[in-house]
């Protein structure tokens, strides 16, 4: 008996130990846990705060659209407004939360798109409904099912047409939503025509609210993004290239001598214009709905800046194929890359110079004085290059091979020694193309001149000169909200 009760005791002991572990082991992992959620939370608000740090415009944008909640919610706090409309506000309230966005032309857009898609749309189902409830009960699902799939499917293609889905894609949609839900419930409802009017009138509501605080509070404009997009894009363009040409014939000669970091960031920058096409169209398309601002009178050619846009890209694209064209495996000697470094070299400053003249042209929007004379300087700069490309075996034998001619003088003549020496092709291939590529690339640079030349045109730029001596008249009409905004524009470019 003793001997079991000791057993028992035992067995007992034993049950409590693990019973305890167990215990230790499931609150270890729920503090664990705790713990790693808890920290990536911390990560996840810390990104969140260097984003709005990094654009104090994102913050903005987050009271605005409280701002405007809080105004359309007065519809239903407010006896007397709630009284008049009814339950009818929660309308105004969807239309705040759908149509509010970040720029003030995208909330314009949005606005008049929801406001004319669901007029129209509203007309139309209240006409079809009129004429379905004349032709008696058994014909007015009939009609009423017709109307709906002609003008759904009408609509629907509409969406596809290029011009109406740059435009006018969003009130494509709310015509057929708002259409459907009309004629639809046309069949059921008796009072269609007050149900309508009351959530038209809402909806209205809600669309001036926003547009009201979009363009009074802080605004974004589109065309801002846009401007300041291609003319940051053209400074990214002109330090890319002449980075590429400065560190291939330049090498460790290289006039800028900065950190590899920045002059790769500075190399690369040409990818940010070949990524840009959707966001230059789509800019250009919000932009055009914007009221006038800043120094952008009404009728703006925004769509010109998606041309240069276009020509930029062009120019890139032949960048892209240069650095290529350097980064392969077959390798120019140093004698071939002297021969043609220093017009090389002159052709890719003259081409920068003359894109960072083009944004400086559209950034103060005057028609520079010294365009012509860069653009001068560049097509001759090319045209040496070309020369030298056209007598460049001439130039090889001079130059290069210096070594098999000293052997050869002993056993041939002058005239056998210059028909004699080959030049391998391997050897030249390289820097022949990248000789090629900086002739198209100033081919290129001349259909960006042309686009910026012909916006300075439509939009009126005025001679350098004379904006000079208005500087300071016009330095007073811009204002500080203004220079804020462009300058945080540019501040957020530069991080992208």
């Amino acid at each position: 008996m003793a001997g079991g009760n000791e057993v028992a005791k035992e067995v007992e002991w034993r049950i409590k130990v693990e019973d305890d572990t167990l215990e230790r082991t499931v609150v270890g992992c729920m503090w664990a846990v705790t713990a790693g959620v808890a920290l990536k939370l911390c990560k996840f608000v810390k990104k969140a705060w260097e984003l709005g740090v990094n654009d104090p415009r994102k913050f903005i944008h987050c009271l605005k659209v409280g701002i405007a909640l809080s105004a359309v919610s007065l519809f239903y706090y407010w006896k007397p407004l709630y009284d008049g409309v009814g339950g009818n506000a929660m309308w105004a309230v969807m239309t705040v939360v759908v149509v509010f966005e970040y720029t003030a032309g995208a909330t314009i857009s949005k606005t008049v798109n929801r406001m004319c898609g669901t007029s129209l749309a509203g007309f139309l189902g209240i006409g079809v409904h009129w004429v379905a409830s004349r032709a008696g009960e058994q014909l007015e699902p009939v009609i009423i099912g017709v109307s709906l799939f002609l003008l759904a499917s009408a609509a629907t293609f509409s969406r596809f047409i290029p011009t109406i889905k740059a435009r006018f894609d969003y009130g494509a949609m709310i015509f057929i939503l708002t259409f459907s839900l009309v004629s639809i419930s046309s069949y059921r409802v008796d009072e269609l025509l007050t149900m309508a009017q009351y959530r038209m009138f809402t909806i209205i509501i809600g669309s001036i609210l926003c547009i009201i605080v979009s363009v009074t509070i802080r605004p974004i404009w589109a065309g801002l993004e846009l401007y300041v997009l291609v003319t940051g894009n053209l400074d990214k363009l002109a330090n890319s290239l002449q980075c590429c040409v400065a560190q291939y014939f330049g090498g460790s000669e290289a006039p800028e001598a900065e950190s590899g970091e920045v002059s790769n960031n500075k190399l690369l920058g040409y990818k940010c214009v070949l990524g840009s096409k959707a966001t230059e169209e789509t800019m250009a398309n919000l932009a055009r709905w914007e009221p006038v601002h800043g120094r952008f009178n009404f009728r703006h050619p925004w769509r010109q800046y998606v041309r240069i846009g276009a020509s930029m890209r062009s120019c890139a694209s032949c960048i892209d194929a240069l650095i290529g064209c350097i980064n392969s495996d077959n390798k120019a000697s140093d004698d071939m890359k002297k021969t043609m470094s220093s017009i090389s070299m002159k052709v890719g400053a003259n081409c920068a110079s003359v894109i960072r003249e083009l944004a400086n042209t559209i950034r103060n929007m005057t028609k520079s004085s010294k365009l012509d004379i860069l653009v001068t300087e560049m097509n001759s700069a090319a045209q040496e290059l070309r020369s030298l490309l056209n007598s460049y075996p001439n130039l090889v034998n001079a130059t290069s091979h210096k070594a098999r001619r000293s052997t050869q003088t002993e056993t041939a003549s002058p005239d056998d020694q210059a028909a004699t020496i080959e030049i391998p092709l391997i050897e030249i291939i390289q820097v022949v193309t990248v000789a090629s590529l900086l002739i198209e690339i100033v081919a290129r640079v001349e259909g960006i001149v042309e686009a910026v030349e012909e916006l300075s045109d439509l939009a009126e730029f005025q001679p350098e000169t004379c904006v000079k001596s208005k500087q300071h008249a016009a330095d007073s009409k811009i204002s500080p909200d203004q220079q804020n905004d462009e300058e945080a524009v540019i501040r957020t470019l530069q991080m992208v």
